[in-house]
């Protein structure tokens, strides 16, 4: 089954995060704003990953002592994802 989900972002540069899954494994990761460089890497390596193992991994990243990250943000995002 495919999803797809936009996740508005809290304590980062990135406004919102795109994302489109299928069976758990993540089709697609769009960040809009943000670090262009990074955020399009961050979308590369986790295109083709299962959601948990992606959460498991970049959960809890910190960026600058703001308590959270792109990443951490992108973790948040795929566990609502996977809730509904």
């Amino acid at each position: 089954m495919t999803k797809s989900t936009v996740y508005k972002t809290r304590g980062v540069c990135s406004r919102e995060i795109r994302i489109t899954l299928t069976d758990g494994v993540i089709d697609s990761a769009e960040f809009v704003g943000g670090c262009h460089g990074n955020t399009q890497g961050i979308s590369k390596l986790v295109r083709g990953m299962r959601a948990e193992d992606v959460i498991e991994r970049v959960k809890g990243t910190d960026c600058r002592g703001r308590g959270t990250s792109c990443p951490d943000q992108l973790a948040k995002a795929l566990e609502e994802a996977l809730k509904d």
